[in-house]
């Protein structure tokens, strides 16, 4: 069933993930600076080594995410609401299990006050999430244009 529903290139998943990231960072880092009373230098190197984490993890995500969207006969962009909550929780949880060990590092925080930044971050970060999707999708809606290929 899955060979007929169309998916997101290659192309338009970078584009997705660079600018999920992008505003992302333009929120978070003054955020983050302002509320963990560090510097922004410092919070924006962190912000930017978490990003680029969380693009390649993002990239692979959506690809796998896509690939059960597709075994099921959906298309991806048409997502249902439940499908597009459970596609942010879990790729916030992925993200948290491989950050948590550079918030520690890099902050010099605790394991308590480094959970407890992932957990405010990650509450904001999984209604972004939904959001973004939502818009991006949209705004590139699929529907068999070019930059986009078949399963």
């Amino acid at each position: 069933m899955s060979g007929n529903v169309i998916q997101r290139s290659g192309k338009d998943r970078l584009r997705y993930t660079v600018s999920f990231e992008v505003l992302l960072m333009t929120f978070l880092i003054p955020a983050g600076s302002f509320v963990l009373d560090k510097p922004m230098a410092q919070i924006g190197v962190l912000g930017g080594a978490l990003a680029l984490k969380a693009m390649l993890l993002n990239f692979v995500y959506n690809w796998v995410f896509d690939q059960f969207d597709a075994r099921a006969g959906r298309i991806s962009s048409q997502r249902s609401h439940l499908g597009r909550i459970f596609h942010a929780f879990g790729f916030e949880f992925s993200l948290t299990i491989t950050s948590l060990p550079l918030y520690v590092w890099w902050l010099q925080i605790g394991i308590l006050e480094a959970i407890l930044a992932d957990i405010i971050i990650t509450s904001f970060v999984v209604v972004y999430t939904y959001g973004f999707t939502l818009a991006y999708d949209t705004i590139f809606p699929l529907d068999g244009t070019s930059g986009l290929s078949e399963v």
